[in-house]
């Protein structure tokens, strides 16, 4: 009885011992820890001080209702389907759906760089003069001197990025996402300048409205000339008063292709230039580097005090 008594409180005495022991080692060597964690707290306020600043512009989109097109009962709404035309009844949900997708395909984007040049605000820049609104270009990837790409690279990569290259460093600064409960869509672009941020969210807006619209324009103009060399070919009344009703229905989409801008998308809240930076959160870098010095030196005089004994 008396032996178990004893042997917790053996236990308990080695483990102060070993938190004593700890504590005398971190104790012997502060001076280590404490010059560590100041040089990496130094040399992260120096890093973070280095980097520029980013900011973003953030537009909020509403999805464009659709309406829920014509409705063809029985056989004459399967032949309509075999037909393939569009009757007009797509959700907008599944057009939304189609839109966001092709806002993050490598096509649209590559299309978007060239119609716009933004090759060099993509590839070579690296920070913004508040003072004359310009861009800072790195020397070692563009010459503005003689306008030259000088970056250095390996085939089959030249010193002027391939648009595929562009694409993959924008999606790095752009983002689209939908909110699953209100639907609302959130696209946002962040760059050195505030103004060329705002400046591309709106553009993309502007480019996928005009994108959906041109798609739907040029299907409804296929369906009714289609639908028309079908009336053309039939003398069944039912099958003819049919064809008639889905030629109103894609002119009714070709009449909103025309006249409505926001074809599918309506801004809610506009894109703004940016006042404040979106990142680094340089505080952060500066406190984790700290940390970092502190856990790591600690480390390091725990084990020579160890291996010593």
């Amino acid at each position: 009885m008396s032996e178990q008594l004893t042997q917790p409180n053996s236990q308990v005495a080695d483990d102060e011992i070993d938190l004593r022991e700890l504590f005398r080692a971190l104790w012997q060597g502060k001076w280590i820890i404490i010059v560590t964690t100041l040089l990496f707290s130094v040399a992260a306020v120096f890093y973070a001080l280095s980097l520029p600043n980013v900011y973003k512009s953030e537009v909020t989109l509403a999805p464009v209702a659709e309406d829920a097109g014509l409705k063809i009962p029985g056989q004459l709404g399967g032949l309509a389907a075999l037909a393939g035309v569009n009757l007009g009844g797509l959700g907008g949900g599944d057009k939304t759906g189609l839109a966001m997708e092709i806002l993050k395909s490598r096509e649209f984007i590559g299309r978007f760089i060239e119609q716009n040049d933004l090759y060099l605000p993509i590839m070579a820049a690296e920070g913004w003069n508040r003072t004359n609104d310009k861009l800072l270009l790195d020397p070692k990837i563009y010459d503005e001197q003689t306008q030259q790409w000088v970056r250095k690279v390996n085939a089959p990569f030249q010193p002027k990025p391939s648009t595929l290259e562009t694409v993959e460093e924008f999606k790095k600064l752009f983002s689209v996402n939908q909110d699953k409960t209100s639907g609302m869509v959130k696209l946002s672009v962040e760059h050195f300048s505030p103004y060329l941020a705002k400046n591309w969210a709106d553009s993309i807006v502007k480019a996928i409205n005009e994108e959906m619209r041109t798609r739907e324009l040029a299907e409804a103009e296929r369906s009714i000339a289609y639908l028309n060399s079908q009336i053309a070919q039939t003398n069944l009344a039912d099958v003819r008063t049919m064809l008639y009703s889905l030629i109103e229905e894609q002119t009714k989409t070709v009449m909103l292709a025309n006249v409505r801008d926001e074809y599918v998308f309506k801004t809610v809240d506009p894109a703004v230039v940016a006042e404040k930076k979106s990142k680094p959160a340089r505080a952060l870098i500066c406190i984790l580097a700290a940390m970092l010095g502190f856990m790591l030196s600690a480390l390091i005089v725990l084990v020579r005090y160890f291996s010593r004994k």
